[in-house]
């Protein structure tokens, strides 16, 4: 029996758990093989796996799914009604609002279902099903149809979902999407076939300064006093299936959502989370954190503080500003302070000491074993990022800069230069449209061309001192032999001169198109030079990461086999999992301790009515000061508002549901704690926290600030 059969084989024993007791990001498919449901009912769980996950009928999977492109969301009624993260819904709330309807400041509630609001792009996505196609990759591998490498590419699992959707009694059902993915770096592959909603209205949000309360100052802090919620709809044809928006679809009758609990809980409650997990890596040698400490997390960290400072500033002085761009600023540093964070905490909790343990246990494996594909793999991967982390630093600076923070630039004027040379008038026509249609795209309601222009003032040069000479853009060469170095004069040209830079420089190209103004053009010139630089690096980049990513393979099945009978779980990807834990405090430093809850009192001790991050709203204040809790306050008279668990979470569970022992929403996932934001390389099972709303403060806030009684009256609520 070839060791991949004997790893496979090994991911599925039966085992008396002595894993962390509160790691690892499980795959619901597995669940009874790896024994994790016994480990979840060991900490207090009264469910069975079918509860939790069914493949033949209804269970809380369904009703749990993703919300947009990033975030989970959890249905809790049973209309269709989801509840996510303010924050997960900030790119929404911003998209309907404006100076006149400031939603993210003054917040929305739809007191009826007429006023709930469409809201174009976004989308809501079920797990349909799930499939093991793990032996058909295998099979395809074994028949040189294709080689192991391929496996892991993106257009053979895409070609490989289709091949089984094709063959699937799902085909041609509305709204079905497959996807297959890589687990176990290749050791395994699933298919999953999703269910997605394109309609999806905005029901309730609160103000920003119940949302966001704390801003970036509390962001990954605890103790932590946010209300970070929003609610949507989930809207579908006259027969419940996925339909564009029209006036005449109607709430989704699901077939599943959470009751919510509000009995309330105490330290050492049971708690799971369901949602699905962006990205971990927890698998890393020593080598490749130190890449990502100096290669990713360090030029992220230097580059986005310096584009902040520039929005901070003109977001402060003007309100339109400020709601343009509120959404990017918000995106761009809450991972620019993860950043901070995980820099900080890979030394502090000596992560490089337990990887390099790690790895003298696994050559001491090897050994053991007698295999030399095991003794080598570690080596082979330092060898090889040796090579990477010089490349992967100019990727970064590189994306950082021309493709995350400096918006302005297109190379939508190549394909218009090659029509013009062929003189061909049909062809001319088609790309002017198109050309049109760029210009609207470039100078959207969410951009300054002002603001802009400062930031790129200011990141050009920056580019410059992190980058040596011949590793830049060309354009590069245009500033320093045409501008003599002056970034300043430079900027302002491409900002003023070029074709795309306003509305008369752009009519005047319409009416008068030519091959000699499209060659001039600066802007043209800067756009097809960063991606120039970009597909050089990732040329330079592919081989390599090909070699690591069959590496990886061997070094993760090796983990796995080196840690039986523990089970293993694979990094995440952003597919559904689920996580285990406790409600418990923790112990951050000598001397400090932090409870497991906070309360509506420390509202009101951080508020500061200066500070927009610490603006309590009066009503609330009201609220707070006359303890009008109703239903929700603890049995002592307190409003509790947030709560820590010892769930195993990273991005992308924003948003996830908390749930008891008895599947019942007690909480929303938001975010982690600072002391343990190295958690997506190692997990640490005396620091690692995740940070919830308690449901009791968001049905507080549906009631009490937002009026939203209606809401409330059709969720299932256990008292």
């Amino acid at each position: 029996m070839n060791r991949l059969r004997l790893y496979l084989l090994a991911l599925t024993a039966l085992l008396v758990c002595s894993a962390k007791a509160d790691e690892g990001m499980w795959l619901l498919q597995l669940m009874q093989q790896q024994h994790s449901i016994d480990m979840m009912k060991k900490q207090g769980l009264k469910l069975e796996a079918q509860d939790l996950y069914n493949p033949n009928g209804v269970s809380l999977k369904d009703a749990v799914g993703i919300f947009g492109g990033g975030c989970t969301g959890e249905i809790i009624s049973p209309e269709g009604l989801i509840l996510t993260n303010h924050h997960c819904g900030y790119a929404s709330i911003q998209q309907h609002s404006s100076v006149e309807h400031d939603y993210l400041t003054d917040g929305f509630w739809a007191t009826s279902r007429d006023q709930e609001l469409p809201t174009p792009g976004l989308k809501f996505t079920f797990i349909e099903r799930i499939e093991d196609i793990t032996d058909i990759v295998n099979a395809k591998i074994a028949a040189k149809e294709i080689t192991e490498s391929q496996s892991f590419t993106g257009g053979f699992l895409e070609s490989l979902a289709k091949e089984l959707y094709e063959k699937s009694d799902l085909k041609d059902k509305k709204g079905i999407v497959p996807q297959a993915l890589p687990f176990y770096a290749g050791n395994k592959f699933y298919l999953f076939y999703k269910k997605i909603y394109p309609d999806v209205r905005m029901v309730a949000a609160p103000p920003s300064s119940v949302g966001k309360f704390g801003g970036e100052t509390d962001n990954w802090m605890w103790p932590r006093h946010t209300g970070d919620f929003s609610m949507f709809r989930i809207y579908a044809d006259a027969n419940g299936e996925p339909a564009e928006y029209n006036a005449s679809n109607t709430p989704l009758k699901t077939k599943k959502h959470l009751a919510i609990s509000i009995k309330g809980l105490k330290e050492g409650d049971y708690a799971m989370i369901m949602g699905f997990p962006g990205r971990t890596s927890r698998y890393l040698t020593v080598s490749e954190v130190k890449e990502r400490m100096e290669s990713t997390n360090e030029p992220r960290i230097r580059i986005r503080g310096a584009r902040l400072a520039v929005l901070k500033e003109v977001m402060n002085a003007s309100d339109k500003i400020r709601i343009q761009y509120a959404n990017k600023y918000a995106g761009s540093s809450n991972y620019w302070k993860n950043s901070i964070g995980m820099n900080k905490a890979i030394i502090d909790n000596n992560v490089l000491g337990t990887k390099a343990e790690q790895e003298a246990k696994f050559a001491e494996f090897a050994k053991a074993q007698n295999n030399a594909e095991y003794a080598g793999v570690v080596k082979k991967i330092d060898d090889l990022v040796a090579q990477t982390a010089p490349l992967n630093y100019q990727l970064t600076c590189l994306t950082e800069v021309f493709f995350g923070a400096i918006e302005y630039g297109s190379t939508m004027l190549t394909k218009t230069r090659e029509a013009l040379e062929e003189k061909n008038d049909s062809l001319i026509k088609v790309r002017l449209e198109a050309l049109k249609e760029s210009y609207k795209n470039i100078h959207n309601k969410d951009y300054d061309h002002e603001v802009d222009r400062k930031v790129a003032k200011v990141l050009l040069p920056l580019y410059a001192e992190m980058i040596p000479v011949d590793q830049r853009p060309a354009i590069y060469k245009v500033i320093e032999q045409k501008y003599k170095g002056d970034y300043d004069k430079f900027v302002d040209d491409m900002y003023d001169k070029s074709i795309f830079a306003n509305q008369t420089n752009f009519e005047k190209f319409l009416k008068k198109p030519t091959v000699k103004a499209i060659d001039e053009d600066l802007a043209l010139q800067y756009a097809q030079s960063k991606y120039d630089q970009y597909s050089n690096l990732l040329g330079q980049l592919k081989e390599l990461d090909k070699e690591l990513t069959l590496l990886h393979k061997t070094y993760i099945r090796g983990l796995g086999e080196m840690k039986l009978p523990v089970p293993s779980y694979p990094d995440a990807n952003f597919t559904i999992r689920l996580t285990y834990g406790n409600v418990k405090p923790y112990d951050p430093k000598d001397g400090v301790h932090y409870n497991y809850y906070t309360t509506t009192k420390g509202i009101l001790e951080k508020e500061n009515p200066e500070d927009r991050e610490f603006v309590v709203p009066a009503k609330l204040k009201e609220l707070i000061e006359k303890k009008d809790y109703g239903r929700y306050a603890l049995p002592n008279g307190d409003m509790p508002v947030c709560f820590l668990s010892t769930n195993d979470i990273t991005g992308g569970n924003s948003g996830s549901p908390v749930l008891n022992e008895n599947g019942e929403l007690i909480g929303c996932a938001f975010d982690g704690n600072w002391e343990s934001l190295s958690g997506d390389i190692n997990f640490d099972n005396n620091l690692q926290r995740c940070i919830n709303l308690d449901i009791r403060y968001v049905l507080f806030i549906l009631e009490k600030l937002g009026n939203c009684g209606h809401l409330i009256n059709e969720m299932t609520i256990v008292e």
